[in-house]
């Protein structure tokens, strides 16, 4: 089955990024593969197929659960139907970012991310120092019947010095400028999941 994004919703989220950073979208994507994406999830963090994230890159990698403690399996094209299904729905948000505002987008890289309760990731930029392929940041969220006082939000850190949180709702997906948008994932009473990629430049990695 092909599924395509409506274009009035890319061009929410085009316009978005342009004016303020950020964009924040309800429904991204048809519940049904929502809810298939949420199952696929939690069955792979039950086989164990998730592992704790690092933070870092190469050989300065390090698991440090007082900074990070989200455990992530990465995306590659034929995981599962459902898998391959979003990351078509991201590639046509790519081409749709490539033709409006002209960022040479050339590929998406994504993992399932799960929070234990409890578990939090500090305030931080999505850029490395020394590598600035990564150009913007798409959260897809995992969590149906979400309350707020549950807590996870992800908290954005915006240009006016004011923040944002935002609910890690199942079907929402939060999209902003990797370098010039901190953040940080609060603590939760539950179980926090999501699809969390960046959408990367061609480059040659150092800056």
């Amino acid at each position: 089955m092909t599924i395509s994004t409506d274009s009035a919703l890319l061009a929410r989220i085009v316009d978005d990024l342009a004016e303020q950073g950020w964009s924040l979208q309800p429904l991204f994507a048809p519940q049904a593969l929502t809810l298939e994406l949420v199952d696929e999830c939690r069955k792979r963090a039950a086989q164990g197929d998730l592992t704790p994230a690092s933070i870092g890159r190469g050989a300065g990698q390090e698991v440090r659960e007082g900074v990070r403690g989200d455990h992530i399996q990465w995306l590659d094209a034929g995981l599962s139907p459902a898998c391959d299904q979003y990351l078509a729905l991201l590639d046509g948000l790519r081409q749709a970012l490539n033709r409006e505002l002209y960022l040479g987008l050339e590929d998406f890289e994504c993992h399932f991310a799960l929070y234990p309760p409890g578990a939090f990731y500090q305030k931080h930029v999505d850029r490395f120092r020394d590598d600035d392929r990564r150009a913007v940041s798409a959260v897809f969220y995992l969590n149906p019947d979400w309350q707020p006082e549950q807590g996870g939000a992800l908290r954005l850190y915006l240009a006016d010095e004011t923040t944002r949180d935002v609910q890690p709702q199942a079907g929402n997906l939060l999209v902003f400028l990797s370098a010039d948008m901190p953040h940080e994932v609060l603590p939760a009473s539950r179980e926090r999941l999501s699809l969390t990629g960046w959408f990367r430049r061609r480059g040659d990695g150092v800056v």
